[in-house]
């Protein structure tokens, strides 16, 4: 169990300091802006220094701008998402800080793709263990739960607002350039997570009662059992079958794991569903 967090806390740091190098090394000094809270820390940071003279570091706008959502975050999303979103936070800040402000390139175009990629990584590998970058992973996240539409959405509308707010405030070019770099980053997201909002677990054990049990210990989800066989051992076995977030399939793996080591899980993509699955101040019954 130590080692898995410690773990965990080792990528979300490392996650933290791919996107301090993505900022500060790419984006900042290019005007491309990067999703979320972090492009909005940038843009705000550029207004204050550009137009009041008043020079605050993205880093310590990042963190100020999360202080209410994490506070949101640890009653509406769960605590150990909030708890690792926190830690990945407070180290963006600290390596904003510490890296120098500098230009790798020029060329405004390679800025948005090489940013992009390295935020994209950043966030993917925060993503895969449970963790986010804060801000607007949890705001989008309480929206989706609260409207029952994809998070995907919610994402687009932010992230949309923030570009309209670069094109108005500075060059139209450098918004354009800002789609660019949303663009890579969420496709490099994608590939190191999964582009879908809801997967499917099917959870093949000799152990169905207490891997059922552990998982409704941590999560508020209905399963299914079904009757199963091996067909070269003819042992008899059990299918859970499971509808998730891609934000619990980090929990779901730890819990497998940690409850039947043995346990052979297949996990497909979910394009939709009819029914009931569970929303925000909704309880099983």
């Amino acid at each position: 169990m130590f080692f898995i967090e410690a773990k965990r806390i080792i990528v979300v740091i490392l996650g933290s300091l791919l996107m301090a190098i993505s900022l500060n090394f790419f984006l900042i000094n290019a005007n491309v802006y990067a999703s979320g809270f972090a492009g909005a820390a940038q843009l705000v940071s550029s207004v204050l220094t550009d137009q009041l003279n008043i020079t605050v570091g993205t880093g310590v706008l990042l963190l100020l701008f999360n202080i209410p959502v994490f506070i949101l975050g640890w009653f509406k999303v769960g605590k150990g998402f909030t708890i690792y979103s926190i830690v990945s936070v407070a180290f963006i800040t600290v390596f904003l800080e510490i890296l120098p402000l500098t230009s790798l390139s020029d060329d405004i175009m390679l800025n948005a793709v090489f940013g992009g990629v390295l935020g994209g990584v950043g966030v993917g590998i925060s993503l895969k263990l449970g963790a986010s970058t804060g801000g607007m992973d949890i705001v989008a996240m309480i929206l989706s739960r609260m409207q029952d539409k994809p998070i995907g959405i919610f994402f687009l509308i932010l992230n949309g607002i923030l570009i309209v707010f670069a094109g108005i405030l500075y060059e139209p070019e450098n918004a354009l350039y800002t789609m660019v770099a949303l663009y890579v980053t969420t496709s490099v997201i994608d590939m190191i997570h999964t582009r879908h909002e809801k997967v499917t677990a099917m959870i093949i054990t000799r152990q169905p009662d207490e891997l059922q049990q552990a998982i409704h210990k941590q999560m508020v989800r209905g399963i299914t059992i079904l009757p199963a066989k091996g067909a070269y051992s003819k042992e008899d076995k059990s299918m859970l079958y499971v509808v998730i977030t891609r934000y619990e399939l980090y929990d779901l793996e730890r819990i497998i794991n940690e409850t039947d080591p043995q346990a052979f899980t297949n996990i497909v993509q979910t394009v939709g569903i009819f029914g009931f699955f569970r929303r925000e101040g909704e309880k099983l019954v």
